[in-house]
């Protein structure tokens, strides 16, 4: 087990957010984070590398709580991925770089060029190396922080909505190779993601979020019209193409004394 998540409750100007959150990740999985816009989705993927700090529960990373944890240290272990990436008069290369610091000593070495070069080639964007990221398009920023994300060789990725800015073929590639990592490098994966038929064609396993505590959480065999509407508010099919389950909504139930 690399993450275990036990009664975590989070907080905002007094306000609660998630309460009661429980949850565990194994090596090898993909874990995909579930629910309606402002339930939390993003909250608790940042209790996960203590960009924010819970008001209560328990995270253990490889059995440590994550309070006893360095910064640095939890750098070493946990490759993060935000929705909206930093930009500065950096050239890809050095952004990617950055991703080595947690195990840089005194100076940049070879071993740290090869990772920041196989990076690039994992993700097909050797052509960007020596460009700023200042001029880059949000799809390639996307790239770049995922790539930096990988160089710090982590044992668990934190990815928010990692396919936002991307098209369809950089969807598929990204998730791809992120699922390649992961069962590669006997790592996991959290990732906070929008689209149901991506989680359900990449993820292992999900959580699905209502009301800012775990509605439902699983294997495949949660995922279902009945979960899905009760999470979201709208009626679903499931169904199968080209061997691949899919989600095709139907129309939202009307509330309640509406027209």
């Amino acid at each position: 087990m690399i993450l275990s998540v036990e009664e975590l409750r989070f907080l905002y100007r007094n306000r609660e957010i998630l309460n009661e959150i429980a949850f565990t990740i194994d090596q090898g999985e993909i874990v995909a984070i579930l629910g309606p816009n402002g339930v939390g989705k993003t909250t608790l993927l940042r209790c996960l590398n203590r960009i924010l700090h819970p008001e209560r529960g328990s995270i253990l990373l490889d059995g440590e709580d994550l309070r006893d944890l360095s910064t640095m240290e939890i750098a070493r272990r946990v490759g993060y991925v935000p929705q909206r990436v930093e930009t500065g008069r950096l050239t890809a290369f050095d952004a990617v770089l950055l991703g080595r610091r947690p195990h840089i000593g005194w100076d940049t070495t070879e071993t740290d060029l090869r990772i920041v070069d196989a990076a690039f080639r994992r993700l097909s964007m050797e052509h960007l190396r020596m460009s700023y990221i200042d001029e880059m398009s949000g799809g390639e920023l996307q790239k770049i922080a995922i790539a930096r994300a990988l160089v710090q060789e982590p044992k668990i990725l934190l990815l928010d909505e990692p396919t936002s800015n991307l098209d369809m073929l950089n969807q598929v590639n990204i998730l791809s190779t992120i699922a390649h990592i992961v069962q590669e490098h006997g790592i996991a994966a959290v990732m906070t993601m929008h689209d149901l038929n991506h989680a359900i064609r990449y993820a292992d396993r999900f959580i699905f979020l209502k009301d800012g505590t775990v509605h439902t959480h699983g294997g495949h065999e949660v995922v279902t019209a009945e979960v899905i509407e009760e999470v979201y508010g709208i009626p679903v099919t499931i169904g199968e193409l080209a061997g691949v389950r899919c989600v095709v909504p139907g129309e939202p139930v009307p509330a309640p004394g509406g027209a």
